[in-house]
């Protein structure tokens, strides 16, 4: 491994990729690898919800009138979990920061902690941008079909069913989800585009943002995903 990553100090890593990409297979797979959590905010607001917290009780009246939860709320929730004591040799950020100012509010934040105990350094993220050809995203997307009593998941086009329509464990009808239509997902894509561009730009301006081809099978992407990691240095000067 390169100077400044091992497996005892795995430092922060940011995944940015749009719905489709694969971000939260890979994102497991590092979890497992390196043993460092995968941080989600929805499961950092759903958590804070669920056990009352001054944060979440917040949220919870925010989303009772249908509103977003702010910012200045979600930033708050995420330098919590972040300071918990698992997150100390590093963790896997998904799906945060979904803007440039959340980008920037993150670059403060580790500018202020020290994940390496042992040395005192200070570490920046490592970012690892999915890059999957658009075409590719509606097919991975709107080839979804659901079965209607298990839940378990084909893809007409990857890993369509025996029989079209019909679920090879238990004969049930396959069905397309809303968020699987072809006009939604075109919809997800635009609308991802447009909210997290500035995002890669931000770490791009700042020669942090590695890009990883998603069009290529799973485990050569993991594969590419540990390289990264494991070749990337994550200290600050």
């Amino acid at each position: 491994m390169a100077e400044g990553v091992s497996c005892n100090n795995i430092g922060p890593v940011i995944l940015l990729g749009p719905p489709g990409a694969g971000k939260g297979t890979q994102a497991k797979r590092i979890a497992e690898r390196y043993g460092i959590p995968q941080i989600s905010t929805g499961d950092i607001l759903r958590d804070n919800v669920a056990r009352g917290t001054d944060l979440g009780v917040k949220a919870k009246a925010i989303m009772g009138r249908g509103e977003l939860v702010p910012d200045d709320l979600v930033c708050d929730m995420v330098a919590t979990r972040l300071r918990s004591a698992d997150c100390e040799r590093g963790f896997i950020l998904d799906g945060f920061p979904r803007t440039a100012k959340q980008a920037g509010w993150l670059d403060a934040f580790f500018e202020g902690e020290i994940f390496d105990k042992s040395h005192g350094d200070r570490c920046l993220p490592i970012v690892i941008r999915l890059d999957v050809d658009y075409n590719q995203l509606v097919h991975r997307l709107s080839g979804r079909r659901t079965c209607s009593a298990n839940g378990h998941i084909y893809n007409v086009y990857t890993q369509p069913p025996r029989v079209a329509d019909v679920c090879d464990i238990d004969g049930s009808a396959l069905i397309i989800r809303k968020d699987d239509r072809e006009d939604v997902v075109q919809e997800r894509l635009r609308v991802y585009d447009v909210q997290t561009r500035p995002v890669a730009e931000y770490y791009e301006q700042k020669g942090r943002l590695v890009s990883v081809n998603g069009d290529l099978p799973m485990d050569q992407v993991t594969g590419q995903m540990f390289w990264v990691i494991e070749h990337h240095s994550v200290h600050a000067d």
